[in-house]
């Protein structure tokens, strides 16, 4: 009995947090869009220069 009370306190207080997430949750990605933008932009510009550097000991490598 004590464990069904449980479930139904656990449904009454959890409801409210999953529509709660329902409807915050795409707020929340339009958010951080642009930083996953900028997060890719930032990678792709450090894997670039990381090939730079990288090339001549590439070549090198090759020889």
């Amino acid at each position: 009995m004590m464990s069904f009370l449980l479930w139904i306190l656990l449904f009454v207080l959890c409801w409210p947090l999953a529509l709660l997430a329902l409807v915050l949750y795409p707020i929340f990605w339009l958010l951080v869009f642009p930083f996953r933008i900028l997060g890719f932009a930032v990678d792709g510009v450090l894997e670039l220069i990381k090939g730079i550097f990288l090339l001549p000991g590439r070549l090198l490598k090759r020889i």
